[in-house]
């Protein structure tokens, strides 16, 4: 239930700034309403229904569900679309939609592009916060709000809608060991920044054809040597590094290299010299690339 002090927020609050599209986030900084930044935070309290209030754009969608790793945007225009997220207890947060349980509605302007790409509001989030009353609020890259979530959201039962989505997500064990704090970056690494990152990388040693781009806008594209990958990406302060992986085929072929489970497990990244360092949660290194010639 909404506690009484969060709808008096609402109550009065006014427009919400639009910050730009940005792959690095901002710090967030105290925003009205909120108590502030918070570290660390706790990227398992944003799993659950939510319903999304303070968005611009009407047909984004109605509820926001956060399961791990899946994420829902249901009673959009267009149907409900699917994806993945991440966050981190610094704040970080990601998303990234690709999917549609719906075929697109015709005659509705942007609704077939809507059911192949991430909402421009959701692509604008790069950071969430928690309120005074402990509620969520999604971030852009200048730390002004996005969109705000309240708890309870309930999906109308449809034909075509899957029972999953109607019930509520629960964070398990498997969800916390997903989202737990990444270790610090190694000292002997330098922490790796969006700047840097842009451009083709190379792992070294493998299939001769596997490779892959990290771009301006916060999009990822890459091969195993035989399969073409992509996500989104995000980078943060002290090295922090969060994507997500995309469906992909699964051609067999030799020297194949795992660029997308070496980016889907990765949470810290550096730069030992000018090779690019994978680190996961717990500080392991899984790859290791260098800059394309």
């Amino acid at each position: 239930m909404v506690r009484q002090g969060y709808l008096a927020t609402l109550a009065v609050m006014g427009a919400l700034l639009a910050g730009c599209s940005h792959p690095e986030r901002a710090n967030p900084q105290p925003i009205s309403g909120t108590s502030g930044p918070v570290a660390p935070l706790a990227p398992a309290s944003l799993i659950g229904s939510w319903t999304i209030v303070d968005v611009a754009d009407p047909g984004a969608g109605t509820i926001l569900r956060l399961a791990d790793p899946d994420l829902d945007l249901i009673g959009s225009r267009c149907g409900t679309l699917g994806g993945s997220w991440r966050a981190s207890n610094d704040g970080t947060f990601l998303a990234d939609i690709y999917t549609a349980t719906t075929t697109a509605v015709e005659g509705i302007p942007g609704c077939a592009k809507a059911s192949q790409e991430t909402p421009e509001w959701l692509r604008r989030v790069t950071a969430y916060q928690f309120d005074r009353a402990g509620l969520p609020v999604l971030l852009d890259a200048r730390a002004q709000p996005v969109a705000r979530l309240i708890p309870g959201a309930t999906p109308t039962p449809e034909p075509d809608k899957a029972d999953d989505l109607l019930e509520p997500p629960v964070i398990t064990d498997e969800a916390r060991r997903a989202l737990t704090p990444a270790v610090a970056l190694p000292a002997k690494l330098v922490p790796v920044d969006r700047h840097r990152l842009a451009g083709r990388w190379v792992p070294l040693t493998g299939h001769k054809a596997a490779y892959v781009t990290f771009t301006a806008d916060g999009e990822w594209r890459g091969s195993d040597g035989c399969n073409d990958e992509s996500g989104r990406w995000i980078t943060a302060a002290s090295g922090t590094l969060l994507t997500t992986t995309r469906g992909t085929t699964l051609v067999f072929c030799a020297d194949s290299v795992s660029i997308g489970g070496w980016l889907e497990t990765t949470r810290r990244a550096g730069f030992d010299g000018q090779t690019l360092v994978l680190l996961d949660a717990q500080g392991t290194e899984t790859g290791r690339l260098s800059p394309a010639n």
